[in-house]
């Protein structure tokens, strides 16, 4: 298919989506009976089981694999797909790398990535090759053992895949070139630095430390976010006022510092602002693009409800953590 093909089946499985009023109706249940007969008259309808509660993040996963399943096969270049489920694909290295150099069995953290199954994976972490799985992912493979082999240590491997990850984002990006991809991958490199900026003041981290950690391939230099490494999270947080998300930035600053959990949440919507394009594009990859991130929005939302009403959370709680969603 070209997109222009593609395109009028990705409009179908928007409306698939749940609307604002069926979320809002979740959010308001009264109970956990109320919210299960709502949620079943729904697309997950067809995947939950007898008791919601006790495998609905089965029910949920295997709601984002299936339509991953039906998209990759028709989408024109798949790396517009892999370049969102990419995320994935590194988790399931970083899990099933630890298991084999442990020699134990993390089988069940492995997350479907649309491209490369549990077995897939496993074989190019065991012989360093496997049929299909792309350099990136190999020479990752063979970073994280030359790191194991001469430190004897699992404390890298995080860094390592985490970095790799982005700078495989960066490069898949350019390599479709479609402008509004590449400014959408900036942006989430960048997030992802000033989280990880945020995270590595608030626990003492070293210069040195960071430089292995940050990305190179944002917008925002990576030097001068070192540079506020070993200062304050209110010295960084001002520094961030007068970059191009100040925007986003001030809303959230409390007593002159970032507010982490709200940061998170304000990056996703962010990002998700981006996709809005896609609603008048026809012939690009957007469009396909904004429906796995709604779907993932989405699947964050429920799972937001679900959990927060299990613990009992009040909908007040469960709103303010709750993401934009595509379209509203």
């Amino acid at each position: 298919m070209t997109y222009h093909e593609l395109n009028p089946l990705v409009r179908l499985k928007e409306m698939e989506l749940l609307t604002t009023e069926q979320m809002t109706k979740m959010l308001e249940s009264v109970d956990l009976k109320e919210l299960e007969e709502l949620l079943r008259v729904t697309i997950y309808g067809s995947y939950l089981t007898v008791d919601l509660f006790e495998d609905f993040e089965k029910a949920l996963s295997q709601a984002q694999s299936d339509l991953l399943m039906e998209l990759v096969p028709l989408v024109p270049d798949q790396n517009v797909i892999w370049i969102y489920t990419m995320r994935s694909t590194f988790h399931n290295l970083k899990a099933l790398l630890k298991a084999e150099l442990l020699n134990q069995n993390f089988d069940e953290l492995y997350i479907f990535d649309g491209f490369y199954s549990l077995e897939k994976i496993k074989t190019a972490i065991r012989n360093g090759q496997a049929t299909g799985v792309p350099a990136s992912i190999l020479e990752s493979i063979r970073e994280v053992r030359e790191h194991f082999e001469e430190s004897n240590s699992l404390q890298g491997i995080d860094i390592i895949l985490d970095r790799n990850y982005l700078a495989c984002q960066r490069e898949i990006a350019d390599r479709i070139g479609e402008p509004e991809l590449v400014a959408e991958v900036i942006s989430f490199i960048d997030f992802t630095n000033i989280l990880m900026t945020a995270r590595g003041i608030k626990q003492n981290r070293t210069r040195n430390f960071m430089s292995t950690v940050l990305s190179s391939r944002g917008s925002i230099p990576k030097v001068e976010l070192l540079s506020y490494i070993e200062t304050s999270l209110e010295q960084l947080t001002a520094y961030l006022c007068s970059t191009v998300y100040s925007e986003i930035i001030v809303p959230i600053v409390q007593e002159n510092t970032l507010d982490l959990t709200e940061l998170e949440r304000v990056c996703d919507d962010y990002l998700t602002e981006l996709y809005e394009i896609a609603q008048t594009q026809a012939f690009g990859p957007l469009t396909v693009l904004a429906l796995l991130n709604a779907k993932s929005i989405e699947v964050k939302n429920l799972r937001l409800i679900i959990t927060g009403k299990q613990v009992g959370l009040s909908k007040e709680q469960i709103r303010e953590r709750m993401r934009v969603t595509y379209g509203t």
